[in-house]
């Protein structure tokens, strides 16, 4: 089968933005992107999401979702290469973009398509539109993506879903607590962990000890899988 990788990138704007070849992709149609290009430098991050889930520029140059393709690529499926898209903010662009991108892969003549998420919240409507908007063209697809599903792990786990959306990989919950123990030694200011996003006024305890949330976490739940959590069949 044929398979493109759809790429997702954080375009949202005020410190969400993401650059193509120097483009901000906020101003993009959805383009064709030789994987080979990704590891070259071609996307550069300017983003400052939520620590667990933003992409650097390292993070893109080393995407493991690239990687691994390619180590199947000739085996399991055809990899014909990357789809770029952006996530603006406004219901227009997400239809133009997803509808665009869909229209390449179709171009492409495209079996299957992994879809990776950059970001949670507004984005995750383009997920989902970029999703059943395949689907409906035949086009199979399986989602990449963290959850924001509370830190008792009960409530819904995206802003939105669709009946087609019924292949996902979980990089986990952003919401889940974890306590960090105290250094002897600390670069930077612990401080922040009151402000941050997944943090909260009392996070960092006078012994030291940091509560927070993964959200807190430089590339805790990573949606392009760039992380030692893995899953296997037994």
């Amino acid at each position: 089968p044929k398979v493109a990788y759809l790429y997702m990138l954080q375009s949202q704007g005020l410190l969400h933005d993401t650059y193509l070849y120097g483009v901000d992709v906020k101003k993009i149609l959805p383009t064709f992107l030789n994987p080979t290009e990704v590891m070259d430098g071609a996307i550069v991050s300017g983003n400052c999401v939520s620590a667990c889930d933003k992409n650097n520029t390292y993070v893109h140059q080393n995407n493991p979702i690239i990687h691994n393709m390619f180590k199947r690529h000739g085996k399991d499926f055809n990899f014909l290469g990357c789809i770029v898209t952006n996530e603006n903010v406004t219901l227009a662009d997400k239809k133009r973009s997803s509808s665009y991108s869909i229209k390449l892969a179709k171009t492409l003549g495209v079996d299957g398509l992994l879809i990776s998420e950059e970001g949670f919240g507004n984005p995750d409507a383009d997920l989902i539109m970029n999703c059943w908007k395949a689907e409906r063209a035949g086009i199979k697809t399986t989602l990449l993506t963290d959850e924001y599903a509370g830190q008792d792990g009960a409530s819904q786990s995206l802003a939105d879903s669709c009946p087609e959306g019924d292949a996902c990989v979980t990089a986990g919950n952003a919401n889940e607590v974890i306590v960090l123990p105290p250094m002897e030694k600390v670069i930077g200011v612990p401080e922040e962990a009151n402000v941050i996003a997944g943090g909260w006024q009392g996070s960092l305890a006078a012994d030291g000890t940091i509560t927070v949330e993964l959200q807190a976490i430089l590339g805790s739940t990573s949606e392009l899988g760039f992380t030692k959590l893995g899953a296997y069949t037994i």
